[in-house]
Protein backbone atom coordinates (compact mmCIF):
# COMPACT_ATOMS: atom_id res chain seq x y z
CA UNK A 1 0.00 0.00 0.00
CA UNK A 2 1.19 3.54 -0.51
CA UNK A 3 2.68 5.25 2.54
CA UNK A 4 -0.22 7.70 2.81
CA UNK A 5 -2.61 4.74 3.38
CA UNK A 6 -0.45 3.02 6.01
CA UNK A 7 -2.05 4.46 9.16
CA UNK A 8 -5.65 4.27 7.93
CA UNK A 9 -5.39 0.63 6.86
CA UNK A 10 -3.61 -0.41 10.07
CA UNK A 11 -6.24 1.39 12.13
CA UNK A 12 -9.08 -0.31 10.24
CA UNK A 13 -7.63 -3.78 10.84
CA UNK A 14 -6.96 -3.00 14.51
CA UNK A 15 -10.55 -1.81 14.97
CA UNK A 16 -11.73 -5.07 13.35
CA UNK A 17 -9.91 -7.09 16.01
CA UNK A 18 -6.40 -7.46 14.63
CA UNK A 19 -3.06 -6.61 16.16
CA UNK A 20 -3.48 -8.10 19.63
CA UNK A 21 -0.74 -10.24 21.15
CA UNK A 22 -1.26 -11.03 24.83
CA UNK A 23 -1.57 -7.75 26.72
CA UNK A 24 -0.29 -5.75 23.73
CA UNK A 25 -2.48 -4.02 21.16
CA UNK A 26 -1.87 -2.43 17.75
CA UNK A 27 0.97 -4.87 17.00
CA UNK A 28 2.17 -4.92 13.41
CA UNK A 29 5.29 -5.09 11.30
CA UNK A 30 5.85 -3.19 8.08
CA UNK A 31 8.61 -2.60 5.61
CA UNK A 32 8.99 -0.58 2.40
CA UNK A 33 9.32 -2.19 -1.01
CA UNK A 34 8.37 -1.86 -4.64
CA UNK A 35 5.05 -3.14 -5.95
CA UNK A 36 4.48 -3.90 -9.63
CA UNK A 37 1.27 -4.26 -11.61
CA UNK A 38 -0.22 -3.96 -15.07
CA UNK A 39 -3.77 -2.59 -15.05
CA UNK A 40 -5.86 -4.16 -17.78
CA UNK A 41 -8.68 -2.62 -19.76
CA UNK A 42 -11.33 -1.08 -17.54
CA UNK A 43 -9.07 -0.62 -14.51
CA UNK A 44 -8.57 2.65 -12.70
CA UNK A 45 -5.36 2.39 -10.66
CA UNK A 46 -4.95 4.66 -7.63
CA UNK A 47 -1.34 5.13 -8.76
CA UNK A 48 -0.03 5.01 -12.31
CA UNK A 49 -2.00 4.26 -15.46
CA UNK A 50 -3.93 1.40 -17.06
CA UNK A 51 -2.29 -0.39 -19.94
CA UNK A 52 1.30 -0.22 -18.76
CA UNK A 53 3.44 -1.90 -16.16
CA UNK A 54 3.88 0.26 -13.10
CA UNK A 55 6.41 0.17 -10.27
CA UNK A 56 5.36 2.02 -7.13
CA UNK A 57 6.77 2.53 -3.64
CA UNK A 58 4.61 0.58 -1.19
CA UNK A 59 4.59 -0.84 2.32
CA UNK A 60 3.99 -4.48 3.21
CA UNK A 61 2.17 -4.78 6.54
CA UNK A 62 1.81 -7.87 8.69
CA UNK A 63 -0.26 -8.37 11.82
CA UNK A 64 -2.11 -11.11 13.66
CA UNK A 65 -5.88 -11.54 13.59
CA UNK A 66 -7.89 -14.08 15.60
CA UNK A 67 -9.49 -16.69 13.33
CA UNK A 68 -12.99 -15.56 14.27
CA UNK A 69 -12.20 -11.99 13.12
CA UNK A 70 -10.43 -12.70 9.81
CA UNK A 71 -13.46 -11.89 7.64
CA UNK A 72 -14.04 -8.63 9.54
CA UNK A 73 -10.39 -7.66 9.15
CA UNK A 74 -10.41 -8.37 5.40
CA UNK A 75 -13.54 -6.26 4.91
CA UNK A 76 -12.05 -3.43 6.99
CA UNK A 77 -8.78 -3.56 5.07
CA UNK A 78 -10.55 -3.56 1.72
CA UNK A 79 -12.74 -0.58 2.64
CA UNK A 80 -9.80 1.46 3.99
CA UNK A 81 -7.36 0.61 1.20
CA UNK A 82 -7.09 2.98 -1.78
CA UNK A 83 -6.45 0.22 -4.35
CA UNK A 84 -9.23 -1.37 -6.41
CA UNK A 85 -7.80 -4.84 -5.68
CA UNK A 86 -5.69 -4.80 -2.50
CA UNK A 87 -3.54 -7.89 -2.05
CA UNK A 88 -3.54 -9.75 1.26
CA UNK A 89 -2.46 -13.15 2.54
CA UNK A 90 -3.88 -15.17 5.43
CA UNK A 91 -1.56 -17.65 7.11
CA UNK A 92 -2.69 -19.88 9.99
CA UNK A 93 -0.35 -19.74 13.00
CA UNK A 94 0.20 -22.60 15.42
CA UNK A 95 0.31 -21.77 19.13
CA UNK A 96 2.62 -24.31 20.71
Amino acid sequence: MPEEALDATREAVFEAGGGRIGDYERCSWYTPGTGTFFGGEGTSPALGESGREERVAEFRVETVVPEARISDAIVALTLAHPYEEPAYDVYPLLDR
